[in-house]
């Protein structure tokens, strides 16, 4: 009989409480979320530079007195020294030390990572490992796999401040109705002209002869490399599959289509359960 047990990813993140009763009004004017009127107990937002590019993947958890950033994707340190730089005086917000926090959360490989609600452990609940004991937990090789298949951005890869989170397929980590964020114009200009260059895709390769000698990333129309359709930013290898990620020009983006990598040889590209564009 077929083992259904689910599935769960398990991950420690750097994590910093913001607290003060200016605090949500703080994180409302940096990220792209709503945190002023979110009712959630954690969401996910993005924290872009100035120009609009991701800079890091955050999640906020709500608690009673504080709240509590987890960094997804991102430079800890660069964040922190950030916030605490834009703080005014008469602001009444106090950013913690980071620490280290477990977080827990099902997944599902036909659905977005962003559906299930985590949950959250410090290193010094005596819960946590008893809880994590109980469940069937990804392994680091298939964890980095199921990634993949999400596009789940990381950081120096896809997160290069270029790339900006409408081309990474973060669309509903963006309220378009709030009042002003960093990178908001940018964005906003964007979306009013639906003017996206690139869309974020999963590649994979046919071929078991590498050319690992090529350090050329770009993806091709074809093994002449004529034109060329995008580029590699991220790559998994198993013994079974090689695979990554790529931003590829919209113009290319027909579902199923076959390109060529000087490295990988003939590849296809699909969109991930978890990309959701303009």
């Amino acid at each position: 009989m077929q083992d259904i047990k689910q599935k769960f990813w398990l991950e420690k993140f750097d994590c910093f409480s913001v607290t003060g009763k200016d605090a949500r009004k703080f994180l409302n004017g940096i990220t792209t979320g709503n945190i002023l009127n979110s009712e959630n107990k954690a969401i996910k937002t993005c924290w872009l530079t100035p120009n609009g590019a991701l800079r890091s993947l955050i999640e906020i958890i709500f608690l009673e007195r504080n709240l509590e950033v987890i960094i997804l994707a991102g430079n800890t340190h660069e964040i922190i020294d950030y916030f605490n730089k834009i703080i005014f005086p008469a602001d009444d917000v106090l950013l913690s030390e980071p620490f280290l926090i477990n977080r827990i959360q099902e997944i599902d490989e036909s659905r977005s990572w962003r559906t299930y609600q985590p949950i959250f452990f410090k290193t010094e609940d005596k819960e946590f490992e008893i809880y994590k004991n109980k469940l069937n937990l990804l392994n680091s090789n298939d964890l980095k796999l199921w990634k993949v298949n999400q596009a789940i951005p990381s950081l120096d890869m896809e997160i290069n401040g270029k790339n900006n989170p409408l081309e990474l397929g973060f669309t509903d980590l963006i309220d378009f109705n709030k009042g002003c964020y960093l990178g908001q114009e940018t964005i906003s200009k964007i979306k009013n002209v639906s003017s996206l260059k690139q869309e974020i895709r999963i590649w994979k390769s046919f071929e078991s002869n590498l050319n690992l000698d090529v350090e050329d990333k770009n993806l091709y129309i074809n093994s002449a490399k004529d034109i060329s359709v995008g580029k590699i930013t991220s790559i998994f290898k198993s013994d079974s599959q090689i695979k990554g990620l790529a931003m590829i020009k919209r113009k290319y983006l027909k579902e199923g289509s076959y390109f060529y990598s000087e490295i990988f040889g003939k590849i296809i590209l699909n969109k991930s359960v978890g990309s959701i564009f303009l």
